[in-house]
């Protein structure tokens, strides 16, 4: 167990994450740790704050309030964080500097990533309920199906439910094929093995992390997949065909399927039974799309982002024992189309030099193993030598 926190009953829920390029952002309460590899495969952790509005108005801490609130604040601090870890890998060339040095993302950068996640919005809202609703009424019209009929509108949001699933999947296994979006997927991966890893008890190492699940019920792949599930149920009771009038209406209660999503999500992450294992279930599914078994480099990162983000438990911990030879960080985005020189293999031993045959004058041979050295390591094998007849 781990010797610096005693008490494991809070540790569920204590911490939060985030894969963003080439980093992992960890948050504690009001604490920010952002953990991100350098081109060099040095290490800079970023500490900030970020403190809810729900701590300050009482009233935006109530059930479903909550989720709402919770649910527009992840956005924002996704944004600064995604702004920040570009900033931190200098990957951005039109960057300003501040009088103390520090660096600064630039009005260009700023203004990209904000009409992204308006554009994104955008995009969610059209294939996720545009989509759904029209291709559906198309499949009404083609069967003939009366939507004034008793019961048939549970048939049209149970369609359009499966049109969303479908559109879902579809869309995490098309993203989940670049090559930048899978690495990011794997700090996915290891943002989850070390949480849980943390949430065990366990010395949080990367060889005991490398054993807990990459699988997390409070994962915000979960909620999306839970938000879709309830709007089903919400849609079957919405009697209104295709149309602007459907669009504005669902557009309006989805705050509350996002409030009861949250709901859910936060309870399952601290209850674990069979109900909970039954609804969490396609939710942990579609997480196999977005995680990725991480290297333990990429884990080094999220632990480091944890220890970061809650010092008192790892007073003595340093960064700079995160960071890694340049030679071995090839696979940093920074680092794509880039021409390194090829490692020279260890030695290999041919399995007819395994016997070794010599002359009682020319050599002696001591005892097994024999060591082969090469520019890079060195490898042991065992030899059986005979002499000459």
């Amino acid at each position: 167990m781990d010797r610096n926190h005693s008490n494991l009953v809070n540790r569920h829920n204590m911490v939060g994450g985030q894969a963003v390029i080439e980093g992992v952002m960890m948050k504690r309460d009001d604490t920010v740790a952002l953990a991100v590899r350098k081109e060099d495969g040095t290490v800079e952790v970023k500490k900030s704050t970020f403190k809810s509005s729900r701590k300050k108005i009482g009233l935006l801490n109530k059930p479903i309030i909550r989720g709402i609130v919770a649910f527009i604040e992840s956005l924002i601090l996704s944004f600064k964080t995604l702004s920040s870890s570009t900033d931190m890998l200098d990957l951005d060339d039109d960057k300003k500097k501040k009088k103390d040095g520090a660096k600064k993302g630039s009005f260009s950068t700023v203004l990209i990533m904000t009409i992204s996640v308006v554009l994104g919005l955008l995009l969610a809202i059209f294939l996720f309920t545009i989509v759904p609703m029209y291709a559906t009424d198309f499949l009404v019209n083609t069967i003939k199906l009366d939507p004034s009929a008793k019961g048939h509108f549970i048939i049209i949001a149970l369609c359009e439910g499966v049109i969303k699933i479908a559109i879902f999947i579809g869309y995490l296994l098309a993203v989940s094929c670049m090559k930048d979006i899978r690495r990011t997927f794997e700090y996915h991966g290891a943002e989850h093995k070390a949480i849980a890893c943390f949430e065990s008890g366990h010395e949080l190492t990367v060889e005991n992390a490398r054993k807990c699940t990459r699988l997390h019920p409070r994962c915000g792949t979960s909620f999306m997949f839970v938000m879709l599930i309830l709007s089903i149920f919400v849609s079957a009771f919405i009697p209104l065909e295709a149309g602007l009038a459907r669009t504005a209406v669902k557009l309006l209660v989805l705050p509350l399927v996002m409030g009861i999503g949250y709901e859910y999500i936060m309870y399952a992450g601290k209850n674990e039974n069979a109900i909970t294992k039954i609804l969490s279930a396609p939710g942990l599914w579609m997480q196999r799309i977005t995680t990725r078994e991480p290297s333990d480099d990429q884990l080094q990162i999220a632990i480091c982002a944890i220890k970061s983000a809650v010092p008192e438990l790892y007073p003595k911990f340093d960064p700079s024992s995160c960071d890694i030879p340049y030679l071995k960080n090839r696979d940093h985005i920074a680092n794509t189309g880039k021409k390194f020189p090829k490692e020279e293999p260890l030695y290999k031993v041919p399995k007819e030099t395994i016997e070794l045959y010599y002359k009682e004058a020319d050599l002696v041979i001591d005892d097994a193993p024999i060591t082969v050295k090469s520019k890079n390591g060195e490898k042991e094998f065992t030899a059986t030598a005979y002499k000459y007849r």
